[in-house]
């Protein structure tokens, strides 16, 4: 009787090792995986070649707020390898600040690598002053350039707060603290003040497009009261330098800056952490995941509005509701 039980023993530590073979190469195999499957969401398909001659793509797009996100990656194309770079730009603007942390961050890009700015159907207020940065701006016929300026808006629920019977009192160190406010109507003093501001910002502003179109003081005064253009008005206007799209903007740099012809156009692209995003981008986010680029796109543009409605500071942006 002690031969069979130890067959069968044999049999049954031979199977358990099967199994546990089985679950270590499972497992392992789950660990390659995984690691693929982040590295590929990190650094893309096209990583590798983020490393080779190759001309760059960078999308600005929605709201601009001159993240660190963005202007890192701006410092690392300019760190790579890539011949050229090109900027594709889909904004109304944004804040005022960050829109000259974008130009500054172009400017230094250039300095490196040849670099055209590529206007789809906005590059407005903020996201035309992002484009003053390239060395050349492409602009298709209609779309829409110009929007030079700078705006501060409140609320002013006084009247609101009279009917409901509220009033918000304060203690404050000087009349300016904290003024304007939505509590109340801004004094001429406070006013005045804001309008320094916005004179201020809005000299630097026509400065460098002055500076960087090369325009007479005639030629600024056409184009600096805050109206959009369309391409076909902006090129007389000299606010661009070529009307066409990406292939064009391909052709100039190759013609006139010596760019090695046939090389690949790559995109580059940050990720987004969780804990920074919204609802919204979080879902833009998922549908991008699940390859719903349509649905995407909409939620991306919805979240850029949200954020756009709730910019501080002085603010450069081209709106439909007329404000400018």
């Amino acid at each position: 009787m002690a031969a069979p039980l130890f067959a069968e023993y044999l049999v049954e530590r031979r199977l358990l090792r099967r199994q546990l073979s089985f679950w270590r190469v499972a497992a392992f195999a789950l660990l390659i995986a995984a690691v693929f499957f982040w590295g590929f969401r990190l650094f893309g398909a096209d990583a590798p070649l983020r490393f080779t001659p190759h001309i760059a793509r960078l999308s600005i797009e929605g709201v601009i707020t001159g993240d660190r996100d963005t202007l890192k990656l701006i410092h690392d194309i300019e760190e790579s390898d890539a011949a050229a770079v090109l900027v594709s730009i889909e904004s109304p603007g944004g804040t005022t600040s960050g829109a000259e942390r974008l130009y500054d961050a172009f400017r230094r890009l250039a300095a490196k690598k040849p670099t055209v700015a590529v206007v789809g159907t906005m590059a407005a207020s903020g996201g035309y002053l992002a484009a003053l940065g390239a060395d050349q701006i492409v602009a298709q016929g209609t779309s829409l350039v110009g929007s030079i300026g700078v705006l501060v808006q409140y609320p002013n629920f006084a009247k609101l707060l009279d009917t409901l019977g509220v009033k918000v009192e304060e203690v404050k160190s000087s009349p300016l603290k904290a003024a304007p406010n939505m509590f109340e109507p801004a004094s001429p003093e406070a006013r005045a003040a804001l309008a320094s501001l916005i004179s201020d910002s809005y000299d630097w502003f026509k400065s460098l497009v002055k500076a960087r179109r090369d325009m007479t003081d005639a030629q600024l005064d056409v184009v600096a009261d805050g109206r959009v253009f369309t391409g076909h008005q902006a090129i007389d206007l000299h606010l661009v330098d070529r009307l066409g799209g990406e292939r064009d903007a391909i052709d100039w740099l190759e013609k006139e800056k010596g760019v090695r012809k046939g090389l690949p156009v790559r995109d580059w692209k940050h990720g987004r952490a969780l804990e920074r995003l919204g609802i919204l981008s979080l879902s833009a986010q998922l549908a991008e995941f699940l390859h719903l680029d349509g649905l995407s796109r909409m939620l991306d543009r919805s979240a850029d509005l949200a954020q756009g409605r709730m910019l501080d500071g002085l603010v450069s942006i081209w709106q439909v509701d007329g404000a400018n």
